[in-house]
């Protein structure tokens, strides 16, 4: 027998009252602290708006000036191809020397923060907080600093990666290990294995494929970032490109451009071959 659920006479009266209850949230008039915050978003925008001389005018401009670089760029100077090609391999250089040493330093970092490997929760939440702080500080802040410790350089550059990939890939690795199955490690420890055998024997080897696409990513975006570390002084084709927009030198400028496109671009389908590689063409098959 079907029993029917009916609404009881307070229930109906409550909804005749606040005819409201029976609205979907988002046609609801909203709470006052929705409506403070969103005054307040506006304000800020407003105010910025009016400080930093946004005006139409400027915006009209726009198109006229996107058009004199497009004018320019073509054709692309090829002249100082050589050049240039030294320094995007400078760039690259940066990029995967910079990589390594922020991914080495990762996975000991890593076993620290995670709370299935740390020896102490306190040392774990200490450690979590440093990447979290390096994380958060932009890889052009990471050169400008460096700049100032060690001069001008790739070698500003190679530390603003590794920093920047210690704090990224750390966070990442130490999530992997902390979805490391049970099972494994449990069964180790019940055979009085120490904690080192356990974490080799066990928690890296489950680890492996996703430290593998973690590090082939942060080869990415180390690309992309040592790109422009040069533009604040860290080496690599950055150092070229500025003065060529500053000389309004269009044509140099779009020639650096294709050729960071063409690397970058060539970096990800090396990344993605082998990432394929590594978890084979049946893991990435559609699955629905």
């Amino acid at each position: 027998m079907t029993v029917q659920i009916t609404p009881s006479a307070t229930e109906r009266a409550g909804a005749r009252a606040d005819p409201t209850a029976e609205m979907p949230p988002r046609w609801r008039w909203p709470k006052w602290t929705s409506l403070l915050i969103g005054l307040l978003l506006l304000g800020l925008a407003v105010n910025g708006i009016r400080r930093m001389d946004i005006s139409g005018s400027r915006i009209a401009q726009g198109p006229e000036n996107i058009w004199g670089f497009i004018t320019g760029a073509f054709p692309p100077n090829i002249e100082r191809f050589p050049n240039l090609a030294e320094a995007m391999l400078e760039t690259l250089e940066i990029a995967i020397i910079g990589t390594g040493i922020g991914v080495i330093l990762s996975i000991p970092a890593a076993l620290l923060a995670a709370q299935n490997t740390t020896p102490f929760p306190a040392l774990g939440f200490a450690v979590r907080f440093v990447l979290t702080v390096l994380r958060s500080v932009p890889d052009l802040v990471w050169a400008l600093i460096f700049v100032m410790a060690v001069g001008l350089g790739p070698l500003a550059g190679i530390l603003a990666i590794a920093v920047d990939v210690l704090g990224f890939a750390g966070r990442f690795f130490a999530e992997r290990i902390e979805e490391v199955e049970r099972g494994p490690i449990d069964a180790l420890r019940s055979t009085g294995a120490s904690g080192v055998a356990v974490v080799v024997s066990a928690v890296l080897p489950a680890s492996f494929a996703s430290f593998t696409a973690t590090s082939l990513y942060c080869v990415e975006k180390s690309i992309r970032g040592a790109t422009i570390l040069g533009m604040v002084g860290a080496g690599g084709i950055g150092m070229e490109l500025t003065p060529a927009f500053n000389l309004r030198q269009f044509d140099t400028a779009f020639t650096i451009i294709i050729m960071i496109l063409v690397v970058v671009f060539l970096a990800e389908q090396l990344s993605s071959l082998v990432r394929r590689k590594m978890l084979g063409a049946d893991q990435l098959r559609r699955a629905v």
